[in-house]
């Protein structure tokens, strides 16, 4: 049977699966807010061993902000899977924001000092690292604002067939 002629429920189908999809990606960037997001790692060749020191991401500022939008996009997601699907479209814009937040932590000049590089050969090697939990957060608001925006996607297509 053709999609236009299906009954309403399930053209929601696809509608809901973007909104349930959107509601997953949100709870994975609140759950990457509080992975290690940076970290400093001090090796020696000369005596063999390594340390290192990590920074989750709600330690800074930047992934306290990530945290909230993170919260705020699950709620949107879960709203849309309780509702109407095309609330969780809503969940882009703190997906937009927290993807910023992501950047700007990396690029943020005033950290500048945690990441100075020293190297003395063999010595001693100290050099500031981006860990996991940035990348899956990363990962995590640019999937949450690709489902967001596909839960419009089926509204669009039915608005045209109807015209």
């Amino acid at each position: 049977m053709a999609d236009y002629l299906s009954p309403g429920p399930a053209r929601r189908r696809p509608r809901r699966a973007h909104a349930f999809a959107v509601t997953i990606a949100a709870a994975l960037l609140v759950f990457c807010a509080i992975l290690p997001w940076a970290g400093v790692e001090a090796s020696s060749d000369l005596i063999g061993g390594a340390v290192s020191r990590d920074v989750r991401g709600t330690d800074d500022g930047f992934g306290v902000y990530t945290l909230i939008a993170g919260m705020a996009a699950l709620a949107f997601g879960l709203a849309g899977l309780i509702t109407r699907p095309w609330i969780a479209a809503l969940a882009a814009l703190p997906g937009a924001l927290a993807t910023l937040m992501l950047v700007l932590y990396v690029t943020d000049p005033a950290g500048a000092a945690d990441r100075v590089s020293v190297d003395l050969g063999r010595v001693l090697s100290v050099e500031p690292v981006i860990r996991y939990g940035w990348f899956a957060a990363l990962a995590s608001a640019l999937a949450l604002i690709v489902f967001a925006l596909l839960t419009l996607t089926p509204a669009l297509a039915s608005r045209a067939d109807q015209s």
